[in-house]
């Protein structure tokens, strides 16, 4: 017996165990290579387009202000993928690069999330509290090659730049623009 969430039926937690043991007993296949936005969302994204899953949100952001953010899975598919382009190409990332992302909890976070999952770049999330030196020091520490932040806290990240010899590219989440940083939305 399963509840129905949104037209979905969700696994008891019997079932999640169940496969679980299946998978270390080793009876279940494992994938040589997985990645979540091409092996989960991109089927999800075919399984609504197909008609085999009803179409429910992918993600659903609601702002303080009561904006909102709705991406179905094939929406968050397509924008994660041209976000890993901006983050490849624009930022001249590569497969096992770090990024350092200091946002706030806006719908950008986790496309970005996504997006670096899709690239295979590792993404460090800071919160948007850090300091200065806090930041210094997660930059040094990771050796992170790119530094995503909003136009609002770009200059405390700015403030700190001159130690960063590893920083390839900065990228700034907002729709301001500063001299040296890329605009992900104008790149999107």
């Amino acid at each position: 017996p399963c509840r129905s969430f949104h037209g979905n039926t969700r696994l008891l937690t019997s079932q999640i165990v169940s496969y679980y043991e299946s998978i270390n007993q080793c009876k279940q296949e494992l994938p040589e290579y997985f990645n979540f936005a091409s092996d989960v969302l991109d089927e999800w994204a075919r399984l609504e387009k197909d008609g085999r899953k009803p179409a429910n949100p992918a993600f659903w952001w609601v702002s303080d202000e009561g904006e909102e953010v709705k991406w179905s899975f094939e929406e968050l598919g397509s924008l994660s993928r041209k976000a890993a382009n901006v983050l490849c190409e624009a930022c001249g990332l590569q497969r096992g690069d770090r990024v350092i992302a200091v946002l706030p909890r806006v719908p950008e976070w986790w496309l970005l999330n996504v997006a670096c999952m899709r690239a295979g770049i590792v993404f460090m999330p800071g919160t948007s509290q850090l300091t200065a030196k806090d930041i210094s020091y997660r930059l040094q520490a990771s050796k992170a090659k790119c530094i995503i932040t909003s136009d609002t806290l770009a200059p405390a990240v700015e403030s700190i730049l001159p130690g960063s010899q590893l920083l390839k590219s900065k990228l700034l989440v907002g729709r301001g623009s500063r001299d040296g940083w890329l605009n992900l939305k104008e790149l999107l």
